[in-house]
């Protein structure tokens, strides 16, 4: 309406010399001054990570260790707190390095899903474990980003019962197991029943469907063995 009356009112020329007027003030920057924007950009930088890590230790931390069994002496949190679904039992071994922004659920129609990490294990950004009954991480492993370890589906095959908001079946549901020093690689899905052996690699964005042997680099959809690795006794 705004527009109409001013085209109504005023020239083109007045017009165009408003939209140049306006674009002018949206676009306006102000110019960094040398020194002192950089002096204020770092001591934003200092104040930020100084609030963060006082946040992990004294909130998110200590939030996320009151959902754990056990009490491990050493954890580092960051980036927030996972997100913690349905009744998940969560063990948790000795200098272990979790992303907050990652996803751990438990199946609610199973009897006790338990979730077990083992020491010195990693599990970055945007990764999700879904526990139908049980998933084990044992030392060393290592999750990257957008990793999915899917130990149930959460919804049945029969389109009827999926649309009446049914749950999953029992035969869609079983345990993961990634032996010492697996890698499971970005944007990874390991679905229920796997076990990965000792010191092997799942190359990014494989699919592992079925159970793989140790010290081997797996890759595909669905996975296969790729070829044997050399690992230093």
């Amino acid at each position: 309406m705004l527009t109409a009356l001013l085209k109504k009112n005023l020239s083109p020329d007045h017009v165009s010399q408003l939209r140049q007027w306006y674009q002018g003030v949206h676009s306006f920057t102000l110019p960094a001054i040398p020194g002192v924007h950089a002096l204020l950009y770092g001591l934003h930088r200092t104040l930020s990570a100084t609030g963060q890590a006082l946040l992990q230790k004294l909130y998110y931390t200590p939030l996320f260790l009151s959902r754990v069994a056990n009490r491990p002496r050493r954890l580092q949190l960051y980036s927030g707190m996972p997100l913690l679904c349905g009744q998940l039992r969560i063990e948790l071994g000795e200098g272990c390095r979790i992303s907050g922004a990652t996803t751990f659920s438990g199946r609610n129609s199973s009897e006790r899903p338990t979730l077990v990490i083992g020491d010195n294990v990693d599990i970055n950004w945007q990764s999700t474990i879904a526990v139908g009954e049980q998933v084990i991480l044992e030392d060393n492993v290592r999750l990257a980003g957008r990793v999915f370890l899917a130990g149930y589906p959460g919804h049945p095959v029969d389109p009827l019962r999926r649309a009446r908001g049914e749950p999953d079946d029992a035969h869609q549901v079983g345990s993961i197991h990634l032996k010492e020093n697996v890698w499971v690689g970005t944007g990874s899905t390991i679905l229920q029943g796997v076990t990965i052996g000792e010191n092997s690699i799942v190359a990014t964005g494989s699919v592992v469907t079925k159970s793989m042997p140790a010290n081997v680099l797996i890759g595909g959809n669905p996975a296969r063995v790729i070829k044997p690795l050399e690992v230093q006794p």
